[in-house]
């Protein structure tokens, strides 16, 4: 299948879901996120705001703040066609609708991280492979956002439901993989 054709399908069973047992599926990740030693020892994680009945993050995010950790989301550029990670302090009061209906802080609450500050980033996707292969929503954002940590090191979780784990996508050349899936 192409990869629009996967995305379709896969935002289907997202959309599909119900939502107490995405709350619990959900729930089950964060445990085993937050067990992971590069999330215990980081001081700055990266978090998405979960849209279309993906992992939701918003326990995740609440929990990482209340343990001291400095929690950073994604602002998207549309013009420069690009992603900034900002600290997240007041969640979820800061946020608001942004560009592709994903939230992200306010323009007054944009608080610019540098690259060399994430510990650790949470990588959202509609789907991935066994070997961390992603397929995002299309816009190349976060893999273009994706390529600069990758120069640092910085450990890539992917979180996902079990549905949202193939066998095996496309992949080219500008796709970043991530380093370790967490699913349930």
């Amino acid at each position: 299948m192409e990869k629009q054709q996967i995305r379709q399908a896969i935002l289907k069973k997202l959309k599909a879901q119900r939502e107490e047992l995405r709350q619990k599926k959900s729930l089950n990740i964060k445990k085993q996120l937050f067990s992971q030693p590069p999330f215990i020892t980081a001081d700055t994680v990266m978090f998405y705001i979960a849209k279309d009945g993906e992992v939701d993050t918003t326990a995740m995010i609440k929990d990482a703040l209340e343990m001291g950790k400095k929690v950073v989301v994604p602002v998207t550029l549309v013009k420069e066609k690009k992603i900034i990670p900002s600290q997240m302090i007041d969640y979820p009061r800061e946020l608001e609708e942004g560009p592709y209906g994903i939230y992200q802080p306010k323009r007054r609450y944009v608080r610019k991280v540098p690259l060399k500050d994430i510990d650790v980033i949470i990588v959202p996707g509609i789907a991935f492979d066994r070997k961390g292969n992603r397929l995002g929503r299309g816009g190349g954002y976060f893999d273009r956002f994706l390529a600069k940590l990758k120069k640092r090191n910085i450990p890539m979780f992917g979180i996902a439901f079990k549905f949202q784990i193939l066998k095996q996508i496309p992949v080219f050349f500008h796709d970043i993989p991530v380093d370790k899936l967490i699913y349930a």
